[in-house]
């Protein structure tokens, strides 16, 4: 018997239609958006009611808010949760209502019109994180977002590296770490008399057993869970407990007598609710306590019945005390509520007196990007190694600001004692406390002010200024030397000179003489002599300090005159505050704050070394869901460190001052700083979007005014995004990406005029140009660059979603396809420089840096030095890269973007971070052009037929981002439920084309093998007839 095998044709179609179909049944069944409705159908079954805190405007019984909504309001779709708890038997200013999906929106406008209604949030929910972050391998674990707290014995932690001691001082020093205590010289007070007695300590935490051997005075424990019980299963708020106030010899607190009070306000899960956290501090409020001591933290500063209610701790002159985070060493890493300025922020040293590794840096990021941060922490100490007690018995050693936290409460507990019970609340209270440790802490050589704030704290210095403390308002911190490095990094590493931005220095003011005071006469400026008068400062400050602090913020300007100066500038800024008259006194109470200024001040710097970074179109989480910047990060999936030159680019900055140039940083439009001035425009992961009259101004600078123009982009994928949106058990809300790593889609535009534009791809790999090694990290590609222009190609795979379909279609013997991602070009009178991956400058998730690409291109755009080998021939573009407009990167239509941005839905106004003369107004040469008009005599560049020539400027451009309806954030201000994106073309369009041409060819192909075997049949007839 003769088998007749097909031919190879018919096995090569067979195969290309399975493997079609394969594909288009992959790509339809991973798709993204399909598989995510899914899950919300699924989800929104599961759950059709939520939770939500009503707040009142006034403080009433539970029953008494709960009849006036009944009675307001129809019961249908909502129900009054009972909270039964310790603080029921007191009055509230909140109630827990569960509202039906199906009715939430109308409901919750209903309410939040009622008249004693202040306003409706969802409640979040709080992972504490003990056990690390929020996010493993990019799924989100149950709970608010909250940043990692240290839970692990000390020899299981971090390790700073930075310690220069021998191994036998390293012994010495483990020996003695139980008694922490007398490195403080706890012991001297003890001899003293002063033990902690009489203070009320609240420890927020895990919760303690009763008759714990290692506590003398647990006055109450409290539970504000969900679960029964009391005691503390995990220990950490025993051992938060045993530093402040222990008495094991092994392990030894700092005020033993000090009252205990439990409140266990998180599960065994290490979760918990805000509702319960209002309740619990309601319940502080009611029961008098003197400190609160609270070891959690997390990057969202905008939960404001949260922050709102911390405000109102601190108000009833409560002492508040909260670890910093446990996110060092990157920078911009402070957590809420410790980066709040009435609460005492407390970072964690070794015993070198060397910043932990673990302990986040400062600035704060509330202010930014239109503003500048505040000098946080307040003050450190011990966070490493530190002994403290177990669960039911003996001691063990942790290490995290969830320990320094304790750590300086036991202090606070322990200066408290020293004051007489009946004199505690005339002297005492958060700024008066605040004003005693950081004007006694000892100042650390070596990190600067974001690092420590104002050092380590001193107790027995500490003590002395209590003693004799009078009520007074002050300044923190107190100077702003230049001189001083590197404690006034950044300050210290960039003289000021004329013609720059305005160098912002944002300082707190600390108010002891009330929890209410107000600013009585505007800030001046003393100078020491008469070089002073060549500096000009300009003040924003809180009129109304409250509660307790307020801020002062100085926009410095060395004056057109002085433009060759160079010295020292000296003086004094002084402004007056004054508080209502405490209980018997007549007078109100004023006091005088000063801060001493000492600067240096150099002549101004050439053009070409003067580099302008642009901070103002940058969004951040909180208020947005702005994903990370590198996809190989699955732990950390937001961008929260603020993007900010002395941020999580501060390594960026510091080699760029040691490389001879000067940057300064606008927090405003691009119409609002004058081209002249600067050599290079630094444009880096920038989200937002942009003005008319921005893009016509740079185009303007660019051609005709010659500035150099720098951009650094990132990923954007539209599909990509939309994979990585997640439901979120708590808010009861979808979290979807509001933009990619950077706004492609505005980018383009802002680029347009000259003639270059970024794609969609998601770029990975490690590449070389002149033996310089780097790693190109989830990077976008060039797709249009104009002829003439030098771009560099590498080797490439795409990991979008669109991409993915590509690479599984090709083999090992395949190369990869060269993807454009570097273009420089000479453009008119100035130079332009695009790269499409900004994770080399940013310190946050650094594979490798490109600082030395970094200072060829500013070489290029600001002084036209040309690297030989970046503007090789081989390079050259003798044909310009041109993607069609309806292939470039769309904006996102299912996402209302204006909530988010500083443009879209604003006015263009020049705000006080830029130059003096224009503020207010709408920039350089349009203080009267109207929004929309075109500035005269642009020519738009031909992409084929080179840069200085026309073209036909009715080619329709690309349309601009379009607002839909804000949708129903349901308090949420920053994630509202988004409808899930329509499936696109790209979802489905490569897959079905393939899919169709494999079958075509099989049918083709079936078709000729049944002629063929026609033809046998027949030919095999006749023979047999034959």
């Amino acid at each position: 018997m003769i088998t007749v095998q097909p031919p190879f044709p018919l096995k090569s179609s067979l195969f290309i239609l399975l493997l079609s179909l394969s594909l288009l049944h992959f790509k339809l069944s991973f798709n993204p958006t399909r598989h995510q409705t899914l899950t919300r159908n699924r989800t929104q079954t599961q759950t059709t009611r939520k939770n939500y805190i009503i707040r009142f405007t006034d403080y009433k019984p539970a029953s008494v808010h709960r009849s006036y909504l009944e009675s307001s309001r129809r019961s249908d779709g909502w129900e009054w949760i009972e909270r039964r708890n310790p603080a029921a038997k007191f009055p509230t200013d909140f109630g827990l209502l569960s509202i039906k999906d199906s009715v939430k929106k109308a409901m919750i406008e209903e309410i939040e019109r009622l008249r004693l209604v202040k306003d409706v949030n969802v409640d979040l929910s709080y992972n504490r994180g003990l056990l690390g972050g929020a996010f493993d391998n990019e799924q989100k674990r149950p709970g608010k977002i909250f940043t990692s707290m240290s839970f692990s014995e000390a020899k299981h932690c971090y390790d700073s590296g930075l310690s220069n001691t021998s191994s036998n001082w390293s012994r010495r020093l483990l020996m003695q770490r139980s008694q922490v205590t007398s490195m403080f010289g706890a012991d001297a007070l003890w001899r003293k008399g002063y033990t902690g007695a009489k203070v009320k300590m609240a420890i927020f935490d895990t919760g303690i057993r009763a008759n714990h051997p290692h506590f003398r005075n647990i006055k109450e424990r409290t539970n504000w869970t969900n679960e029964d019980t009391l005691n503390d299963n995990l220990g950490h708020g025993t051992f938060v407990a045993g530093v402040v106030a222990g008495e094991d010899a092994e392990c030894l607190g700092f005020a033993p007598d000090t009252e205990i009070y439990s409140f266990r306000v998180f599960t065994d899960a290490q979760v918990s609710y805000t509702s319960w956290f209002l309740d619990a501090f309601n319940y502080a409020i009611a029961t008098n306590m003197d400190v609160l001591n609270l070891s959690i933290g997390g990057p969202d500063y905008l939960d404001l019945p949260f922050v709102e209610k911390v405000w109102e701790i601190t108000a009833n002159n409560i002492i508040m005390v909260s670890a910093i985070g446990n996110d060092g060493p990157l920078y911009g890493t402070l957590n809420n509520p410790a980066d709040q300025s009435d609460v005492i922020g407390v970072g964690g040293i070794d015993y070198s007196d060397h910043i932990a590794s673990f302990s986040s840096r400062g600035m704060s990021t509330w202010e930014i990007p239109h503003g500048y941060g505040r000098v946080k922490p307040d003050v450190v100490a011990y966070g490493r190694e530190i002994m403290g007690s177990k669960i039911s018995t003996g001691c063990k050693s942790l290490s995290g600001t969830s320990v320094a936290s304790p750590v300086v409460a036991g202090v606070v507990c322990l200066l408290v004692s020293i004051i007489p019970e009946n004199k505690r609340k005339e002297i005492l209270n958060p700024a008066s406390m605040k004003q005693a440790l950081v004007e006694g802490a000892a100042k650390l050589a070596g990190p600067n002010m974001y690092e420590q704030g104002a050092g380590r704290v001193d107790l027995l210095e500490s003590y002395e200024i209590l003693k004799s403390y009078q009520p007074r308002a002050s300044i923190f911190p107190s100077v702003l030397d230049y001189t001083d490095c590197p404690y006034s990094w950044p300050f210290c590493r960039q003289p000021l000179y004329a013609g720059a931005m305005p160098v912002i220095f944002n300082a707190t003011i600390l108010n002891g003489m009330g929890v209410i005071g107000y600013v009585q006469s505007p800030p001046t400026w003393h100078p020491s002599d008469e070089e002073g008068n060549l500096l000009s400062v300009h003040f924003t400050y809180s009129e109304v300090i409250w509660p307790w602090t307020g801020y002062l913020a100085l926009h410095m300007q060395i004056k057109e005159e002085g433009a060759h100066f160079s010295g020292v500038i000296e003086g004094n800024v002084t402004v007056r505050i004054h508080s209502p008259p405490a209980q018997g006194e007549r007078a109100a109470r004023s006091s005088t704050c000063v801060l001493q200024l000492k600067l240096n001040v150099i002549p101004t710097p050439p053009q070409s070394k003067r580099v302008l970074w642009d901070q103002f179109h940058s969004i951040k989480y909180p208020p947005g869901y702005i994903p990370r910047d590198s996809l190989d990060v699955r732990n950390d999936i937001l961008d929260w460190h603020g993007d900010h030159l002395h941020t999580n680019f501060h390594i960026m900055f510091n080699m760029l001052r040691d490389a001879g140039y000067y940057v300064e940083t606008l927090g405003s439009p691009l119409t609002c700083f004058d081209a002249s001035q600067y050599g290079t425009l630094l444009l880096v992961d920038l989200e937002d979007e942009y003005f008319q009259e921005e893009i016509e101004k740079l185009r303007d600078d660019v051609i005709n005014a010659g500035l150099g123009l720098a951009v650094f982009a990132e990923w954007y994928n539209v599909d990509t995004m939309v994979k990585m949106r997640f439901f979120d058990d708590n808010t009861r809300s979808w979290w979807t990406p509001v933009t990619g790593g950077a706004n492609i889609p505005a980018l383009n535009d802002l680029l347009e005029p000259f003639g270059i534009a970024f794609g969609d791809k998601i770029l990975n790999g490690d590449f070389s140009i002149d033996g310089e090694q780097s790693r190109y990290a989830s990077g976008t590609d060039i797709v249009r660059f104009p002829r003439g222009g030098y771009v560099h190609s590498f080797p490439f795979l795409d990991s979008s979603e669109s991409g993915a379909t590509q690479n599984v279609l090709l083999n090992s013997s395949m190369n990869k396809a060269d993807s454009p991602i570097l273009g420089l070009l000479d453009v008119g009178e100035g130079r332009i420089a695009v790269y499409g991956d900004s994770n080399c400058l940013d310190s946050s998730h650094m594979v490798t840096n490109c600082y030395w690409l970094l200072r060829k291109i500013l070489d290029f755009t600001g002084s036209n030095i040309k690297d030989p080998v970046l503007f090789s021939e081989s390079v050259k573009q003798d044909m310009p890269l041109d993607e069609e407009d309806n292939h470039l990167p769309s904006r996102r239509t299912d996402v209302n973007f204006s909530v988010y941005s500083a443009v879209m839905g604003k006015d263009l106004i020049c705000r006080s971070d830029s130059r003096f003369e224009v503020w207010g107004t709408k920039g350089y040469n349009l203080h009267i052009r109207g929004r929309n008009k075109r500035l005269p005599g642009y020519n738009v560049i031909d992409l084929g037929r080179g840069l200085n020539s026309t073209y036909d400027t009715t080619r329709p451009r690309r349309p601009k981002f379009t607002e839909k309806n804000k949708g129903d954030s349901l308090g949420n201000r920053y994630l509202g439920e988004l409808d899930v994106p329509e499936l696109v073309a790209s979802h489905w369009l490569v897959p079905a084309v393939v899919a169709v041409t494999g079958f075509l060819l099989f049918l083709s192909i079936w078709r000729i093998q049944q002629k063929q075997r026609r033809r046998r049949r027949s030919g095999s007839g006749r023979l047999a007839n034959l």
